[in-house]
């Protein structure tokens, strides 16, 4: 006999579906790593081994603070790193905030980025050495910093390590977290799949509602710690290798700029990654395009929170007109670095706002992805046109930049490791979704419960319950 709950629907075309049929699929795609699944992962795998032996090869032409120029890139890359994949896990994180359900198949997506963070870590141990020293301004010409004084221990370095640290794992906690109740629910079937593993790490789980009610407080707690630590690791990083790096560059706004654009990247990311997903992955009917048309609005205004942030930015240094406030617009913007610049302004606003502006096309789930790969690529465009001026200013003491120094492009090596740092970073992701199931099976069944079919005149309805 079918029980109450095994009628509940949660897809829009009416296809019904039961907390068992749930488990099953989410556990049977868990399980079952696809043939194609498993040539992505040696083909970027062997990428992310060509950009190893590129840095290496990179790093035995000379690895010191006088050679901070030839590794501009390999810090923008760093750097989008940390914004891109480092901001994903807020999507989670802001939108149970909110309560909504279309959120639901994008929350364990944007947690299995926190993985990446490992690699974020890999990337910034070099460039930490590239930094050059603050020195003591009593007794000669010292770099401008965020800091006072280079007397405490460890300042810089330390303290932009240990905050990435701290964010690495502040977020690899809120993904386990999460994923605790899935992993303890699939364990159950790891027996006849030869994961024996599974059920020993999770045997403590047992479902209760203290337990629950325990798991609910830890993600709130560490939601919250996580947004804290992304908010503070990525304004100290964009401030000592970006502004402290080039004399007479002040400017409140660059970092929160900065901060905002890897939330907008972030959340592109996620569509991305639900996009092949759901097209690829067998997860179609979890990724309804009410999701996608929900999620486009956020998009669309970051795009537009993006322009507001650049505005109020470049708008003190036109004004200001003082020579060393034009220099700095005509380095990242104008002239040195205009098409990184102009890449960047398209990709980030123009683009996308036009994409989503226009509702048929925000309405789908096509539109969503376009724009969402044009703002992670312009997130990438921005960090080359801040990072890799910055790293080939080599009077770092001076009081101001007083010419306007030339573009510096990318050789071969500069162009594998690129190549490699992004393929690493989607190695780690899909290594990290053969051991933690890429949808929230816990949040998902969850939503069946506010979800019902109710008949209504000629025609049958989806009906949804809030969650408070």
């Amino acid at each position: 006999m079918t029980s109450y709950k095994d009628k509940i629907q949660i897809s829009v075309a009416g296809e019904e579906l039961s907390a068992s049929i749930v488990t099953n699929d989410i556990a049977n795609n868990f399980f079952a790593h696809r043939r194609s699944g498993r040539m992505a992962l040696f083909l970027f795998g062997l990428i992310f081994l060509a950009g190893i032996v590129a840095f290496i090869t990179k790093a035995m032409d000379g690895f010191d603070s006088s050679q901070r120029a030839n590794w501009g890139y390999f810090a923008a890359l760093f750097a989008f790193l940390l914004s891109a994949a480092g901001s994903a896990p807020l999507v989670a994180v802001g939108f149970r905030m909110t309560a909504n359900h279309w959120r639901r198949p994008f929350a364990r997506i944007s947690e299995i980025y926190a993985v990446v963070g490992l690699l974020t870590i890999v990337c910034l141990m070099p460039l930490l050495a590239l930094l050059p020293p603050i020195g003591d301004c009593s007794s000669g010409p010292c770099r401008k910093t965020l800091w006072f004084t280079s007397e405490y221990w460890g300042v810089p370095t330390f303290w932009d390590f240990a905050g990435l640290l701290a964010l690495v794992v502040c977020g690899i906690a809120l993904l386990l977290v999460s994923a605790l109740p899935d992993i303890a629910q699939i364990s159950a079937l790891s027996e006849s799949k030869s994961r024996p593993l599974l059920s020993k790490l999770t045997k403590f789980w047992t479902g209760t509602q203290s337990q629950w009610h325990i798991h609910r407080i830890s993600l709130s707690l560490l939601g919250g710690f996580y947004f804290i630590l992304l908010i503070g690791v990525q304004t100290i990083i964009n401030v000592d290798y970006v502004m402290s790096l080039v004399p007479g560059w002040k400017d409140s706004i660059l970092p929160a700029h900065q901060a905002l654009t890897g939330i907008q990247a972030g959340v592109a990311s996620v569509v991305i990654v639900a996009f092949i997903a759901r097209t690829f992955g067998g997860y179609k009917k979890y990724f309804p395009m009410e999701s996608f048309w929900s999620i486009s609005k956020i998009l669309l205004a970051l795009s537009l929170l993006w322009a507001y942030f650049w505005f109020a930015e470049v708008n003190t240094l036109w004004y200001g007109r003082m020579p060393v406030e034009q220099n700095i617009l005509k380095l990242v913007m104008f002239e040195s670095y205009r098409l990184p610049f102009a890449l960047n302004f398209s990709m980030n606003f123009l683009l996308p706002f036009f994409i989503l502006l226009w509702n048929p096309i925000r309405k789908s789930v096509i539109g969503p992805t376009v724009a969402s790969i044009l703002i992670v690529v312009g997130s990438f465009f921005m960090m080359v046109r801040l990072y890799v001026p910055a790293f080939g200013i080599q009077d770092v003491t001076a009081f101001q930049i007083t010419y306007v120094p030339a573009a510096i492009y990318p050789d071969f090596l500069d162009l594998i490791m690129i190549a490699g740092g992004i393929s690493g970073a989607v190695f780690i992701y899909l290594l990290s979704t053969r051991i933690i199931p890429i949808l929230s099976l816990w949040e998902v069944k969850e939503g069946l419960l506010y979800q019902r079919v109710r008949p209504f005149l000629r025609g049958e309805y989806q009906v949804l319950g809030k969650p408070k």
